[in-house]
């Protein structure tokens, strides 16, 4: 009798892994959910405390805009003229500031040597 009774225990055993797998892949993807859920919270949150800087930021942009207009408009021109008169920035040297203030931008020992433009002649310093 106790051998009958001993076979519905192994069965019942048996039984209780494979409903345990079943319950492992649904704790699983209930995981991975709530992983899902609190990456979104966490976003929304980073998000909240940026937003008041980003506006700040385009506010800060908006005002420059026409400001950075100005001055590109104002010395476009003469950097323009800068860039004709110079052949190639690589063949000069980092700016120096002298102690007067003045700056000097000579030419590298290596550069080839420079020929003025045959229309204008020399150069207007």
């Amino acid at each position: 009798m106790k051998q009958i009774a001993i076979i519905p225990l192994v069965i019942a055993l048996t039984g209780q892994p494979a409903l345990a797998q079943e319950q492992d892949t649904t704790d699983t993807e209930e995981g991975f959910s709530l992983m899902e859920e609190g990456a979104r919270l966490f976003m929304r949150g980073i998000m909240s405390e940026m937003e008041p800087a980003l506006d700040e930021m385009r506010q800060s942009l908006d005002e420059l805009g026409p400001a950075f207009a100005e001055f590109a408009q104002a010395v476009g021109p003469a950097f323009a003229e800068l860039l004709d008169t110079v052949d190639d920035i690589r063949n000069y040297d980092a700016p120096e500031i002298l102690p007067n203030g003045d700056i000097i931008i000579r030419r590298s020992p290596d550069a080839p040597i420079w020929e003025p433009d045959p229309d204008t002649g020399d150069v207007e310093l």
